[in-house]
């Protein structure tokens, strides 16, 4: 059971990271302000690091990780488009990646819930993906 819920939680990390790296990337041409351009990139940073480790994690434990939800991934890049379109200022952007941010902690928390008997590894992984998350939206509060 330990080793079922380690996987599990690694995947579910791993789609995360994916998503957030997809979902900043999807943002970052339209921003004006460089510090929350520096802001998002140094987020992305971090989570392509979180990445690296995260893969090394999964083939410990012999798995090919998880890419995010299509379904998910395409609502995601609709709303983004759909805002950016009408309106592409830091504002709209900050908007748009706190939303993210707190959907992220919501999933990531859940899924920590879920799989109890996930390794200490992977808890803390998930822990400090959720940290991440959470720190990106404070830290754009002030274009919002």
């Amino acid at each position: 059971m330990i080793e079922s819920d380690t996987i599990k939680l690694l995947r579910e990390c791993d789609a995360g990271v994916k998503m957030g790296v997809a979902s900043i990337d999807g943002v970052l041409d339209y921003v004006h302000d460089g510090d929350l351009k520096k802001r998002l990139s140094d987020c992305r940073d971090e989570h392509d690091r979180l990445k690296d480790e995260m893969q090394a994690l999964l083939e410990r434990c012999h798995d090919d990780g998880k890419e995010p939800n299509p379904m998910a991934r395409s609502m995601s890049w609709l709303k983004t488009n759909a805002k950016l379109v009408m309106d592409e200022s830091d504002e709209t952007i900050a908007d748009l990646m706190t939303d993210g941010c707190n959907m992220g902690v919501k999933s990531l928390s859940r899924y920590l819930n879920q799989y109890k008997a996930a390794d200490g590894k992977s808890k803390d992984f998930a822990k400090r993906l959720i940290q991440l998350e959470e720190k990106l939206a404070a830290d754009i509060r002030d274009y919002l």
